[in-house]
């Protein structure tokens, strides 16, 4: 018979003398075994951010190494705190939904298209991969975003390939997206005074204290 210990570091670990150690104390044979933190998260389980038990301690078995350029294909926020399982690494489930997502990435122009039109250059603000939409902006006005469809990016960057410029992105564009305008609320004749109704109260005068006259019919103390 033997007794084996599971352990996770960073770094390789002399455990010579811990095993015969132990060998003495438990009458047996010590084998020490070194594990990643993701089979250290299998054997512990626990329940995900999703609220479902780690896949690692149910039926996953394969641990495939997960890449950030996952989550970029993904279009998901780099935010390590909830892209982080509970090993400390990246989620095994970002690459569950990865194929499909650069399937359909096949059929749309790449992030960085740049589209030159009449009116001026536009960069890509952003891509939606399953509505087949990409959002463009002119380089001298940043904050007004055009949504075009994929197959319209294709037709002006076919006609940017000839050396000719499109005539604008409005004649393309499926929708025109504004920025909010702050809305801003000024004073007109004191009507934001919650107390314009109230009478103002009249202040009291000061009472002038009299001087005390003798009294001649007053009794004397």
């Amino acid at each position: 018979s033997k007794a084996t210990f599971y352990y996770t570091a960073n770094d390789r670990v002399d455990f010579r003398q811990l095993i015969k150690d132990f060998a003495k104390q438990f009458s047996t044979r010590i084998e020490m075994k070194q594990v990643g933190f993701r089979q250290e998260a299998s054997r512990l389980g626990g329940i995900g951010s999703c609220g479902r038990e780690l896949c690692c301690s149910t039926w996953l078995t394969d641990f495939r190494s997960v890449n950030t350029s996952a989550a970029r294909y993904q279009q998901l926020s780099l935010n390590p705190q909830k892209l982080a399982g509970q090993c400390g690494k990246l989620k095994c489930c970002l690459n569950y939904e990865l194929d499909t997502y650069l399937d359909a990435l096949k059929e749309l122009p790449d992030m960085d298209t740049k589209l030159y039109t009449e009116k001026g250059d536009a960069f890509c603000q952003k891509i939606d991969i399953f509505k087949g939409l990409m959002w463009f902006a002119y380089t001298d006005n940043m904050a007004h975003w055009h949504v075009l469809k994929a197959e319209q990016v294709k037709e002006i960057m076919a006609v940017n390939k000839k050396k000719e410029r499109a005539s604008s992105l409005e004649d393309f564009a499926v929708e025109i997206i504004a920025p909010e305008v702050e809305k801003t609320f000024q004073n007109a004749m004191g009507q934001d005074s919650l107390t314009r109704f109230d009478q103002p109260k009249r202040k009291k005068k000061p009472n002038k204290k009299r001087k005390p006259t003798n009294d001649r019919n007053a009794p004397k103390k």
